[in-house]
């Protein structure tokens, strides 16, 4: 099955797939978190979000608990904060777990990109970030240290479009 057609329900609960909530355009996903000290990056995530959509570009949040229990609340709760603190427009899914027996099948594909060091596998905690092209390559892998701001990553988004 084709990346872009694999079911991801939205934050709502509503059933979609990636190519729904990416458009089928370049895209950046994202396993965010509300109570995390990279939690900030949503700003940075929006800014990149505005900036790049009038050129077919999104950022998709994927909300996971799985790093210290992180994104506790419900998707209503989730929803409410994101919109609320940081202004944010762009499509989210449903909560996922990136890593271990019940990983999502979005995330056994995705891992098996290798980061700018050239590992590939678990995701290592929130925030860290893949570049999909329209056609569903991933492009790129970010750890989550590496901001949404950081010309590596606007570069390769610019890249892109």
């Amino acid at each position: 099955m084709d990346i872009l057609d694999l079911p991801l329900a939205r934050l709502d609960g509503t059933p979609s797939t990636l190519r729904e909530l990416t458009g089928g355009h370049p895209a950046l996903l994202v396993n965010v978190a509300s109570k995390c000290g990279l939690t900030p990056q949503y700003t940075g995530l929006e800014e990149l979000h505005e900036r790049f959509s009038g050129r077919g570009f999104t950022v998709v949040g994927l909300p996971c608990n799985q790093f210290g229990g992180q994104e506790p609340g419900s998707a209503e709760e989730i929803q409410e904060f994101c919109s609320a603190t940081y202004g944010v427009t762009f499509p989210m899914s449903e909560k996922v777990e990136v890593n271990g027996a019940e990983r999502h099948p979005l995330y056994e594909l995705l891992t098996r990109t290798p980061n700018e060091d050239g590992e590939a596998g678990d995701v290592q905690w929130n925030f860290e970030k893949f570049l999909l092209a329209a056609d569903g390559t991933v492009v790129a892998r970010f750890s989550p240290t590496v901001t949404p701001d950081d010309p590596r990553l606007v570069d390769a988004v610019d890249g892109l479009l």
